[in-house]
């Protein structure tokens, strides 16, 4: 059975989605089987695994509010298998309101395909709702990316807690499966000490590779592939991929 991964951080602008997008590729690269489920409305791990938004014919949209079956709206790239997004997502939360077990919609939709993985990553929006909700519901464990930046930790005390509230309230199994450090500038050594900050609020949670600060990062989306693809002797790409390698290992010794 596939290890369902939500990555998430309610501060925008942490590297979520590119963490997201280069941890697929990495991975598929290795040889596992990986899914991306963007469920971002904003559907920028769509368009970063090359997708154009505008036009996929299912989205994680109509798998959640339409019924329509997980595995017909799976697209296969070369980086890895994605549930697309599309901006329709935005007015997903408003629908789900009223329906019973709202917050288990994509947990259900998921489950169908979860057994043909290795791994599945949710792309969830930056901020702590309905659509987060689900991704925590559908989520065995969570990944947290954090940029090595002033206010790092603010907010996580927040994801902290509603990490507890789940787990108690409506997925016991949720854990913490890695906390990834990015945007880290080491020619500053304020960088160092909010990793040092980081390692000590998550002991042995904090995976050994650091994502620093790299233009290649912030120019393969635009390109619609990922770092890894777009330039492989990056910092960001050799980074990501050295993550997947620690990813790979970590799977496989829960698996013996």
């Amino acid at each position: 059975m596939g290890k369902i991964v939500a990555v998430v951080n309610q501060k925008g602008g942490v590297g979520k989605t590119t963490t997201a997008v280069n941890l697929t590729a990495a991975l598929h690269a290795l040889g596992l089987k990986v899914l991306l489920c963007d469920f971002d409305p904003q559907a920028n791990a769509t368009s970063g695994l090359g997708l154009d938004k505008r036009k996929i014919k299912y989205s994680a949209y109509d798998v959640t509010i339409n019924e329509v079956g997980a595995a017909q709206a799976i697209v296969s790239t070369e980086y890895g298998d994605l549930l697309p997004s599309s901006s329709d997502l935005a007015g997903a939360a408003v629908e789900l309101i009223n329906q019973p077990h709202r917050e288990l919609a994509l947990e259900k939709a998921l489950h169908s395909v979860r057994d043909q993985y290795d791994i599945i990553f949710i792309d969830c929006p930056p901020s702590l709702e309905l659509l987060t909700l689900n991704g925590l519901c559908a989520a065995d464990s969570i990944l947290v990316p954090v940029q090595c930046e002033y206010f790092a930790l603010e907010g996580l005390s927040d994801l902290m807690a509603t990490l507890r509230m789940v787990k108690k309230r409506l997925n016991p199994r949720l854990e913490i499966f890695g906390v990834a450090l990015t945007m880290y500038d080491g020619r500053t050594n304020f960088s160092s000490q909010v990793a040092q900050e980081v390692r000590r609020h998550f002991p042995g949670k904090v995976f050994a590779s650091v994502v620093p600060r790299n233009i290649r990062l912030a120019e393969a989306p635009s390109h619609g592939i990922p770092v890894t693809v777009y330039d492989r002797t990056s910092r960001g790409s050799v980074a990501y991929r050295a993550m997947a390698e620690e990813i790979k290992a970590k799977l496989e010794k829960s698996s013996i």
